[in-house]
């Protein structure tokens, strides 16, 4: 089913291109607009109404008759228009993010480059420097842009595969009622990053049945008796595993665990014959292991903890008991306050921490000081109303560019907790980067370090830091750090949670919910927190309303605050 945001990219798309071709400024502001305002519609748009779709604010009359062709054939044919008259290679570039459609357009009619190979030999030859808007930082910076994007091309995003795999697994169990279907790979271990669908199906029977309509899945291949190479009806990749049931746990075993998890358990198993395994718990108790969670199976030191029975009882997500990092119609968020608040009730959260955006981000509706004290007076009156649930008066502080916080004393001394994020002038070396971190983390205002990377997994990389010296100093500043929750973003990476949590960090696991439909994300940002070994005791929000009020206090008295 098209999501609001497979919607929502249509009306991205269509604004490079216009871009691209110079077309009225206007009209493709408009469309750029729609791409906003459509990714913050909480209802699915395929469910509603032309009415309910005109009445949705930032689309109009011809938008919105847009959005009924999309979901109606799937295609956009003002779109498909240019589609059709731009080479392959200058869409790949419209797609680098940060590049910009109007570069791409002097590029074509200058260079007469057409596509990514062309592009990458032309900055090797320094040909961008005679171009007015090219300099030698913004060759170079090109240059690494198209890199990474070519590195990252025929991957996915996690969160972009999930819904579409399990429906698909639903769909194909209701034809193969009778036999056992997991995700395996990649999916199952819950990587942030993936490469396709990955399913094993135990049955030796043919799978014909299942590439219909009714599955939108295609077969492309049959490599042999076992491997079979789909994709769906949107051309997203699927590889299909079969085997007989009477194998299915060892299979299923066998298709998660990385090389390197498999090299382990082998050598721990002294050679013991895990073959014709139906079930994958068959597998542990024959080596007389606990079972390990899949998304712990990336190397072999987790065997180790294994045997010890040493194993993190990973954190789920009914474990986070507030919402932390979330934005209002005060800055950039689509819902308001209270209806951020109302909803965050309802699913059953204790408490929200709002964090709209401050003052230096003029792009995002930072809040200055006088609607920062518009917005705590707001939530004195709703937490009369909503109580016991309370909203925190919190800010998402922009790192100014020396490291320091975007309001003076007397402003940040008012706020229960702030969360530091850098939001501008991304392009620093590592050096300039982990010391403009810590300058924050060592200020006693800020409570956690926002998406330490900046990054924007597949778009963007994300500017390096020295992740060893920051969590360091947020631990020894009690600065915790956030997992943003975005599925965009995943940021503290999975990878650094043990390192963390070794140093005494508190993790907290924050959706950076710009809508009520994206206090949701605490999903995906709990996939990750398990895949770095997060517990309950180590993530912040999952203190009840009274522990995490005890914390915020504790850590201003500590801090003279």
């Amino acid at each position: 089913m098209l999501t609001n945001k497979d919607i929502a990219s249509y009306f991205n798309e269509l604004g490079g291109f216009m871009d691209l071709y110079g077309e009225n400024a206007f009209r493709t502001k408009s469309y750029k607009n729609a791409y906003i305002a459509i990714r913050k519609v909480d209802s699915p748009m395929v469910e509603m109404s032309d009415t309910e779709i005109s009445a949705v604010r930032g689309i109009g009359k011809s938008t919105s008759a847009k959005v009924r062709e999309i979901i109606d054939t799937g295609k956009m044919e003002k779109l498909e228009e240019y589609k059709v008259k731009t080479p392959a290679g200058i869409q790949e570039m419209l797609k680098i993010k940060g590049f910009g459609a109007k570069k791409v357009s002097v590029i074509w009619k200058e260079l007469e480059v057409e596509t990514l190979g062309e592009l990458l030999y032309a900055c090797n030859e320094n040909r961008l420097l005679k171009l007015k808007g090219f300099g030698e930082k913004t060759q170079l910076d090109l240059k690494k842009k198209i890199e990474y994007f070519l590195k990252s091309r025929d991957k996915f995003r996690y969160a972009t595969l999930e819904a579409e795999a399990l429906e698909l697994i639903t769909k194909i169990e209701k034809i193969l009622p009778n036999v056992s279907i997991s995700l395996i790979g990649e999916m199952r271990r819950r990587l942030p990053i993936v490469h396709k669908i990955e399913i094993l199906i135990g049955t030796t029977d043919s799978l014909d049945g299942i590439f219909n309509k009714k599955t939108g899945l295609a077969l492309l291949n049959h490599t042999d008796d076992y491997f079979y190479n789909c994709q769906t009806s949107n051309e997203l990749p699927v590889k299909i595993t079969t085997c007989p049931s009477a194998e299915f746990g060892s299979k299923l075993f066998k298709f998660t665990g990385t090389r390197a998890f498999l090299e382990g358990f082998v050598a721990f198993a002294n050679d013991l014959d895990f073959t014709n395994l139906s079930t994958e718990a068959a597998v542990f108790e024959k080596a007389n292991l606990p079972i390990i969670p899949p998304e712990l199976r990336e190397n072999a030191a987790v065997i180790e903890l294994a045997k010890a029975n040493k194993l993190p009882k990973l954190i789920v997500a009914t474990d986070v008991k507030g919402v932390v990092h979330s934005h209002s119609t005060y800055s950039d968020g689509y819902n308001t306050l209270r209806e951020m608040a109302e909803y965050s009730k309802a699913q059953g959260f204790e408490y929200l921490v709002i964090t709209d955006h401050s003052k230096a981000a003029f792009y995002a509706n930072g809040l200055k000081p006088d609607r920062v004290l518009n917005q705590m007076a707001e939530i004195d009156e709703l937490n009369v109303e909503l109580a016991p649930f309370k909203i925190f008066k919190s800010i998402e502080s922009d790192i100014l560019n020396d490291g320091s916080l975007d309001y003076d004393e007397e402003i940040l001394a008012k706020f229960d907790m702030i969360i530091a994020s850098v939001h501008t002038n991304l392009k620093m070396d590592i050096d300039k980067a982990t010391t403009r971190l810590i300058t924050a983390i060592e200020n006693p205002y800020t409570t956690m370090l926002g998406h330490p990377t900046g990054r924007l997994l597949l778009s963007r990389e994300g500017y390096p830091i020295d992740y060893k010296r920051v969590i360091d100093a947020c631990a020894a500043n009690d600065v915790s750090i956030e997992i943003n929750a975005n599925p965009y973003r995943l940021d503290l990476d999975w990878t650094w949670i043990e390192y963390a949590t070794d140093q005494g960090v508190k993790i907290s696991i924050n959706p950076d919910a710009h809508s009520t439909a994206g206090i949701h994300d605490i999903h995906f940002g709990t996939l990750v927190a398990r895949k770095g070994g997060l517990t309950l005791e180590n993530c912040l929000n999952a203190l009840d309303l009274k522990a995490f009020e005890d914390y915020l206090q504790k850590r201003k008295e500590s801090k003279s605050i």
